[in-house]
């Protein structure tokens, strides 16, 4: 049986962090990282190869909806061939994702047969948790499927904060283990085994009504200031994320509704491209910040 892990969390949390914090523990494992994006574009996936070497990406919805856990199916099935040494799977699903229905998945499809779901690690942040408990509604279910959770960036908050997002989460899943880390930083096993969850849970639909997301390349130089003022603006603004071209080079864009950043990057040789997440409402704004972006004026 291959092991498998599932890292989820809610937007901006951590999880790619958390990936590259696992490859870079387990340099001499044959593991294989699946990542799914619920925009279009494959961000996560491209800064994530600078530190792993097996990387796949499933864009453009969640793995756990209709319309994309076939391909979903299919990729897990052909990874054994594809990677005949391979010593175990992380997959990180979408932000958006609601993975109670991971196990039945593996039962129907008779993947159970090849892969153990040996552990789902939760991850979540003290500054987006109060914010996104109250709009998404998936942020629950991701809480009370996981086996751990990572209490992540607790360099920035307060303890008070800190303590308040443990509650919170406890009061979702009483007696869940909470990890207080920053950068994702952390001893434990992603492979070690956990007790059976008995989760249950139903696909999602392909294009849930409550959000939009796009995928936006990005041709002119632009100043990273001035977006990322515009993207704190931007009303229901979920995610905002990936690269743009700056007067000296690749600027990488990490946009939450808690926090803005934007940074030089050397390691990315791709094309640039943004990702959006808004809510629905929000959607006519979005559209006029992406014209903007397209055109340059920035």
């Amino acid at each position: 049986m291959i092991p498998l892990c599932l890292v989820t969390g809610f937007l901006g949390s951590g999880k790619t962090t958390l990936l590259r914090h696992i490859a870079e523990q387990h340099p001499g494992r044959n593991l294989v990282f699946l990542v799914n994006e619920f925009s279009p574009a494959d961000i996560d996936a491209q800064t994530l190869q600078t530190s792993a070497k097996d990387v796949l990406c499933i864009p453009g919805g969640s793995i756990f909806c209709t319309c994309l856990v076939s391909e979903f199916i299919r990729i897990l099935s052909t990874l054994p061939p594809q990677f005949p040494d391979m010593e175990g799977v992380v997959i990180e699903a979408s932000g958006m994702a609601n993975p109670k229905v991971v196990e039945q998945m593996l039962q129907e499809s008779k993947l159970d047969a090849t892969y153990a779901l040996v552990s789902i690690i939760g991850l979540a942040d003290p500054g987006t948790l109060p914010i996104l408990l109250q709009t998404l509604p998936n942020i629950r279910a991701q809480i009370e499927s996981s086996d751990i959770v990572l209490l992540n960036k607790t360099d920035l908050f307060s303890e008070k904060e800190i303590e308040h997002s443990e509650h919170e989460i406890r009061a979702i899943k009483p007696g869940i283990p909470i990890l207080r880390t920053q950068f994702c930083k952390t001893p434990i096993d992603p492979f070690a085994i956990q007790p059976p969850r008995h989760l249950s849970g139903e696909y999602a639909l392909c294009r849930d009504p409550n959000y939009a997301s796009f995928a936006i390349p990005v041709k002119h130089t632009i100043d990273a200031e001035k977006l990322l003022q515009a993207l704190v603006q931007l009303p229901s603004l979920y995610r905002a994320k990936g690269f743009i071209p700056g007067e000296h080079g690749p600027y990488f864009v990490d946009v939450t509704c808690a926090n803005a950043s934007a940074h030089e990057t050397r390691d990315h040789a791709g094309p640039c491209e943004l990702a959006l997440i808004v809510h629905r409402s929000a959607e006519q704004d979005a559209h006029q910040l992406i014209a903007k972006l397209i055109s340059g004026r920035f």
